[in-house]
């Protein structure tokens, strides 16, 4: 976080208020700086992503780099927390070297406070996949989303959930089968049967008393799994940088230390339905009222929808990379 002085914070103050509005890069007040987005970086993981922003073409050093990984786990139902058909946890940390003038307590509390506003609109049940339950009341998956900032040159928030939803874009579930026990009368040892349906299709003169299912298993096959449900829920993230009489977007450290308030808005845009609004955070000192939350709603949406568009360009892109680059694996294996 950036520690300016006083005549600092007129200056650039001043600047974005005058006519035209003025930025020390030369942007326009609704530009964004570069952005970077590369997917399946983490191999271990059931999905990952990274994202900067602002990076410096000639050295690729500098900017806003933030890293996110999706990874599954099996959990019971009723036992401890699991849920049944599954859920989403997010955690958020912040490498030192991101905040360097920050305590090790002020460094804790910034990554509880990232990681509440992750949790409380990607966990939101609402929008949990649907894909995560493996046996009905007894097994489900648990996924972990990891969000890791290596670097904080502004706008971490709009990093944050660009990498949170190309992880989860890049996550592939396991696919599962279901396996019953099932022994004769008299026998000790049970034998594993698959639970398809004409195993299940009962006979007067069957003697054997059959259990329900019981466990699962995983099919050999070659590919990661199925993608992860609900990619058109998950929203991206906006955040409008606020002064008396405009606002800005995608604010460097130094123009964020300048503003006393900012806003943040989620945003999802479903193919087949009306825009929803996830969520909204009011960050700062200063104050809003209504009016003007409303009207910043309007712009919010319409900017959040550019960024939608644009990284799911990009995440179709990626997937076709990777699909490719997947079968060209398998032929030569």
């Amino acid at each position: 976080m950036a520690s300016i002085s006083k005549a600092e914070k007129a200056f650039i103050q001043s600047s974005l208020l005058s006519d035209p509005p003025l930025r020390a890069d030369g942007r326009g007040l609704i530009d964004f700086r570069t952005i970077a987005l590369e997917s399946g970086i983490a191999p271990i993981a059931n999905g990952s992503a990274r994202v900067s922003i602002g990076r410096n073409a000639q050295d690729g050093g500098g900017g806003t780099e933030v890293v996110a990984a999706a990874k599954l786990e099996v959990e019971s139902v009723g036992d401890g927390e699991g849920v049944d058909g599954g859920r989403v946890a997010c955690s958020v940390s912040c490498s030192p070297t991101a905040y360097p003038l920050l305590s090790p307590n002020a460094l804790d509390d910034l990554q509880h406070d990232m990681t509440s506003i992750l949790n409380a609109t990607l966990s939101h049940p609402t929008i949990r996949p649907t894909n995560l339950g493996i046996i009905p009341g007894m097994k489900s998956w648990l996924l972990n989303l990891d969000i890791i900032v290596f670097s904080d040159a502004g706008n971490i928030f709009d990093a944050i959930f660009m990498a949170a939803r190309a992880a989860l874009w890049d996550t592939k579930v396991p696919i599962t089968k279901s396996v019953q026990y099932r022994a004769k009368k008299g026998e000790t040892q049970a034998m594993d049967v698959d639970t398809d349906e004409t195993a299940l299709v009962g006979s007067a003169l069957d003697t054997r008393q059959a259990i329900q299912v019981a466990d699962f298993e995983l099919p050999d096959y070659w590919d990661e799994g199925e993608p992860l449900d609900g990619r058109q829920a998950w929203p991206v993230c906006l955040t409008l940088n606020l002064l008396p009489t405009l606002h800005f977007l995608d604010a460097t450290l130094q123009e964020e230390a300048s503003v006393p308030l900012k806003l943040l808005v989620f945003y999802s845009f479903p193919s087949d339905a009306t825009p929803l609004l996830r969520g909204m955070r009011l960050l700062g000192t200063g104050v809003s009222d209504l009016t003007q939350v409303k009207s910043l709603l309007k712009d919010g949406e319409k900017y959040a929808r550019n960024v939608w568009v644009a990284l799911e360009g990009k995440l179709k892109d990626e997937d076709f990379r990777r699909n490719q680059k997947a079968r060209e694996r398998f032929l030569n294996r």
